[in-house]
């Protein structure tokens, strides 16, 4: 029976382990660039199988967070593959997580425009950008542009662009963030999207058509075993309403993802605290629909992962790969932490985003 520290092959990619270190936004980029500093807090935790990086935003219009390091200009691809040297270097894998938050943004992020989404509704919810005194800060988002059909079609080639510059940077492939109620989710939502052209809420396959565009253009410019694509069906974060649907609509899109023969869905549980209530015992059974509609690609689930749950899940049979999120900050050995039975350590949580070396890459390996 698979276990977390068995070796996996990931569409032809040699993975040591199965598991994946979930993508994490720091914010330590204050220009928009990877620099030594990144490369060194990618290296520290490339004893997991598979890395996924931060949300990387595919263009300006992208972006919805203070000093996130993107993948729209040739210095950013430069920057990244010292990031991707350095995970290779220590027998690591890494995938880049191709990010667009639509509407949950601030326009002091994007040269005083209006963030771009699926609707011109504001969303309730915050970002971190600069507050009214010019210092970073959690601030409300602000109101949103309506696409037009062209920049939906244009933003979905901005995808494809950004999965280029990726595979030349060195990545193994990229992930498509298609979850957090970020910008394919606006689309997908018939309750935040209430657009009426082709890409408007009237029907399902109306929904999900631009999330479908993106993946065709992201495929074109890699190969399908070098993309997956992350989704928080039961996420409730940047404002996302619960709407009738809602497994079909995922379950539809999977199976569309199938068809494509991508590498891999990751799945983010999100009910400790946001999503359904009876989400334990629901989880399951949504994995197992998943799975049948799904049979061709690995499976990825991450959110307040255990050693035990992620084994039980193994053996089930219900995921390929576990990914673990905030464990990684304080423990850049977590492998090998769980697989000795080590102690971890808790994260500082006031050095989540912004800042320097300090709670980035001065955490240090178990010294037991």
């Amino acid at each position: 029976m698979p276990q977390l520290f068995d070796a996996y092959t990931l569409s032809g990619l040699p993975l040591r382990n199965r598991i994946v270190m979930a993508p994490m936004t720091r914010a330590r980029n204050p220009d928009a660039v990877p620099n030594d500093l990144t490369a060194l807090y990618y290296r520290q935790r490339a004893s997991a199988g598979l890395i996924v990086s931060e949300g990387v935003p595919v263009s300006e219009m992208a972006n919805g967070n203070l000093y996130v390091p993107g993948l729209y200009t040739p210095e950013q691809q430069e920057g990244w593959s010292h990031v991707t040297q350095a995970v290779h270097e220590e027998g690591g894998a890494i995938f880049a997580q191709l990010w667009h938050v639509g509407r949950a943004s601030h326009q002091n992020l994007l040269h005083g425009r209006k963030p771009h989404s699926s609707t011109a509704r504001t969303a309730d919810t915050k970002v971190f950008a600069y507050d009214l005194n010019g210092k970073p800060g959690f601030v409300q988002a602000t109101e949103p542009h309506a696409m037009t059909t062209d920049e939906v079609r244009e933003t979905a080639f901005d995808f494809g662009k950004a999965a280029g510059r990726a595979i030349r940077a060195g990545f193994d492939g990229v992930e498509i963030h298609g979850a957090n109620g970020y910008l394919l989710e606006q689309f997908m939502n018939p309750l935040v999207n209430d657009r009426t052209d082709q890409y408007g809420a009237q029907t399902m396959d109306d929904r999900l058509r631009f999330v479908l565009e993106v993946v065709d253009n992201v495929v074109a410019a890699t190969a399908p075993g070098k993309v997956g694509v992350r989704l928080s069906p039961w996420g409730r974060f940047n404002d996302m309403p619960d709407y009738a649907q809602l497994e079909e609509t995922y379950l539809q899109l999977i199976r569309k993802l199938d068809e494509r023969e991508l590498a891999y869905v990751h799945l983010m549980d999100q009910s400790n605290g946001q999503g359904r209530p009876d989400a334990e015992g629901q989880n399951e059974a949504f994995l197992r629909k998943v799975r049948e509609a799904f049979p061709r690609g690995a499976i990825i689930v991450a959110g307040a992962m255990t050693l035990e749950v992620g084994n039980h899940l193994l053996q089930q049979g219900l995921v390929d790969l576990v990914g673990f999120g905030q464990p990684f900050i304080p423990n850049p050995d977590l492998v090998q932490r769980l697989q000795h039975g080590w102690p971890l350590e808790q994260p500082d949580r006031r050095t989540y985003y912004g800042g320097g070396r300090e709670g980035y890459t001065d955490y240090p390996n178990y010294q037991g």
